[in-house]
């Protein structure tokens, strides 16, 4: 399949009928699958109420069926033709809408089953980029869009990051240069007596509860023996090829490892932030952002891990991050890209 390209200046080109966005809208109105950027992550999109075409994202991602997708819309009356609104719900939509906060609701009208994964609710948001909404805008369609990665790889952050995995799969690239936020939208249950947190993200727990109180966060998160409550958090995600290990623990610590790894012939790479770039002994060491901003952290993970793959280091060893606000994010892709190996300083 050929791929094709549109690239899309976000100030200048933009609005509903330039033409990469009519393009990209008509392949999706065709059944088709195209990629393009948010304030997160790039999506993989596809027209919502047809599963042949939602199936076309699972074939491209190699992503599992029962690994529901998330809708997103452009208008705020799109979303009364796919869910039941409750009273919290159209709370944290007025302040978190357009944004990085999905909701998961109470499903009605035509959406396709292969969105939800057979499931009584569904999962939607509006995203915050107006590369996204026009494109939503002038398709006519709720769109169903995962990130738009290889299943299990790092998320895109570019649409080089999607070219990269996925050309020759998909219909088209909308790219809207690089993205701000760096990590997927939180998602929030609305169906539950205490909203709970599936998935943590650009929105955080302390940011919602200073809107509607208190918020709980789904057990698997912080216990992997847990079953997760939505389908797709029980697969491993985000992983670049050589194997990620996080450090909790000292510089020395962090550095024995490093040390004991290259003795056994191990080529080491390191991810670390600016300020202690210099710390470390290792054969490659990239930063990833502040440590004293946590939110550049997340703007540069997946982008940091991906770097590592053009490198060939035998094992990463990683930092591990406070999990207060946007940290609470940036460890959850951590672990699940580390497949929750941590060493810890005893």
């Amino acid at each position: 399949m050929e791929t094709k390209q549109w690239y899309v200046d976000n100030f200048v080109d933009i609005n509903d009928s330039c033409p990469q966005i009519s393009q990209a809208a008509a392949l999706l109105r065709a059944g088709e699958v195209v990629a393009f950027p948010t304030e997160t992550v790039y999506g993989l999109g596809a027209n919502a109420l047809s599963t042949t075409a939602v199936n076309k994202i699972f074939a491209a991602k190699g992503r599992p069926s029962d690994n529901p997708l998330i809708v997103h819309i452009a208008e705020f009356s799109q979303l009364e033709d796919i869910a039941s609104i409750s009273p919290v719900a159209k709370t944290l939509i007025e302040h978190f809408w357009p944004g990085p906060l999905t909701l998961v609701l109470k499903k009605k009208g035509n959406i396709s089953d292969a969105v939800t994964a057979g499931l009584s609710t569904v999962a939607v948001r509006m995203p915050a980029h107006p590369v996204a909404l026009s494109l939503i805008r002038a398709s006519g369609l709720p769109i169903a869009a995962p990130s738009a990665n290889r299943s299990g790889r790092p998320s895109p952050t570019s649409a080089k990051h999607v070219w990269d995995d996925l050309h020759g799969k998909i219909a088209g690239i909308v790219d809207g240069g690089e993205t701000g936020v760096g990590v997927e939208s939180t998602v929030l249950d609305c169906t539950t007596d205490i909203p709970t947190i599936l998935r943590p993200g650009g929105v955080t727990k302390e940011q919602l509860e200073q809107v509607i109180g208190r918020v709980a966060v789904d057990a698997a998160l912080t216990d992997e023996q847990q079953p997760p409550k939505s389908p797709g958090m029980k697969y491993t995600h985000y992983a670049p090829k050589a194997p990620l290990v996080i450090v909790d623990g000292s510089l020395s610590f962090f550095q024995q490892l490093i040390d004991k790894a290259r003795a056994q012939g191990k080529k080491v790479g390191v991810l670390t932030t600016s300020e202690r770039q210099t710390m470390y002994h290792a054969d490659v060491v990239f930063t990833c952002g502040k440590r004293s901003d946590l939110s550049t952290v997340a703007r540069q993970l997946y982008d940091t891990l991906r770097a590592f793959d053009e490198t060939d280091v035998d094992v990463i060893y990683s930092e591990s991050f406070p999990t207060a606000g946007i940290g609470e994010a940036i460890m959850n892709r951590l672990k699940k890209a580390a497949g929750h190996r941590v060493m810890m300083e005893s």
